[in-house]
């Protein structure tokens, strides 16, 4: 409680997601950093039955008020867990580097697919949706290191047990001698490239285990889809599991030093390992955006997916995300002739899964 006798409650703007504390005797608010009007709804304290002076209150504008799940577990003062919150929430981050060399034309259908993908297959909402590409209209959506950086930390923040969360980037990634000896078993870091890196500098695996990985509490559940270079461990996650071998390597770092969870679940899925490159291709069109580019890693993931509306294992995902490439090498797939010539027309790249804890692949239910 306050030292007014109001309870020490903050709320959320639905438009621009910062948090206030607001004047409880006041209907509504204004939000100091995008000026959206936020009606203020009353909720009960948790030693009251019937008591309009002591409530507390709940953020958002009518369109984007969000629900809350009960729990009163991990909450101070005299306040429970609001009876619902939205459970699922997810950032899609794609970056075309446009105007750049480097250029690439398959990441925006890529978002596009996926946010389609998660509401219509996984009951996501597009309230709890953040997009970040270089068509928003909004700068804070745009892919710079900072937007990213803050929308991961947005994505964590007060998660509860039952929570589901979705990391998704398509963009470039590139490895770089490891910044710490022993913390990685090839010497190198991997890293998602923002669209401002080449100034701003990357975003290395140890700060994105670091931001999403560590402060997983026990009962949520993360799920990154990385369609970028050299990615295969780039959430630094303690166990990859070998397709081909049908088992799981130790990937815990030689210094000891930790990269897992709070008692949550992590669960990356890589487009190739991370001494591999993957690639835009025009090869794999029709289900994501008819005849247009698409990351080959997120055209096998969306159709592994949607050919299978009953569920389907960890195991089948990517057995069925393999086979997804391996029908693409059958034609001239690779979005560049250079590519092509070096490899010989193929996609020389093999989805990793990699995870925080070790399960049963063929049994264990894909869910977001």
């Amino acid at each position: 409680m306050s030292s007014a006798g109001k309870p020490d409650y903050k709320i959320r703007c639905g438009q621009c997601e910062q948090q206030i504390r607001p004047i409880w005797t006041m209907q509504a608010i204004r939000c100091p950093c995008c000026h959206n009007i936020i009606p203020i709804t009353r909720m009960q304290p948790a030693n009251q039955d019937n008591s309009p002076t002591g409530a507390g209150s709940l953020s958002g504008s009518a369109g984007n008020r969000q629900s809350l799940r009960s729990s009163s577990k991990g909450l101070s003062g005299d306040m429970k867990m609001p009876e619902s919150r939205l459970r699922k929430r997810a950032v899609l981050c794609g970056v075309t580097y446009r105007k750049r060399k480097y250029k690439l034309k398959g990441t925006l259908n890529d978002v596009k697919a996926m946010k389609q993908l998660l509401m219509e297959r996984f009951g996501f909402v597009e309230e709890s949706i953040r997009i970040l590409t270089e068509e928003e209209k909004d700068q804070r959506r745009i892919p710079t290191k900072k937007n990213i950086q803050e929308a991961l930390d947005w994505l964590v923040q007060d998660s509860w047990s039952g929570d589901s969360l979705v990391f998704y980037f398509s963009g470039h990634g590139l490895r770089v001698p490891e910044n710490t000896e022993g913390d990685e078993l090839d010497g190198f870091d991997e890293t998602i490239c923002p669209v401002d890196f080449t100034k701003e500098g990357m975003i290395l695996d140890d700060e994105i285990n670091s931001r999403i990985v560590r402060p997983l509490k026990e009962g949520v559940t993360l799920h990154a889809i990385v369609d970028s270079c050299h990615s295969g461990t780039i959430l630094d996650l303690p166990n990859v599991y070998d397709y081909k071998l049908g088992k799981w390597s130790d990937n815990r770092p030689p210094s000891g030093a930790t990269k897992g969870t709070m008692g949550g679940l992590a669960i990356s899925l890589s487009a190739c390992a991370d001494a591999e490159i993957a690639a835009d291709t025009s090869a794999l069109t029709g289900k994501i955006v008819s005849g247009a580019m698409s990351g080959a890693m997120t055209y096998s993931f969306v159709d592994a997916v949607r050919k299978n509306p009953a569920g389907l294992t960890y195991g089948k995902l990517v057995r069925s995300m393999h086979e997804v490439i391996e029908e693409a090498n059958k034609s001239n797939c690779l979005n560049s002739s250079f590519l092509s010539r070096i490899f010989h027309a193929k996609l020389l790249q093999e989805p990793v899964l990699s995870s925080s804890e070790i399960f049963d692949v063929n049994s264990k239910k894909f869910e977001l």
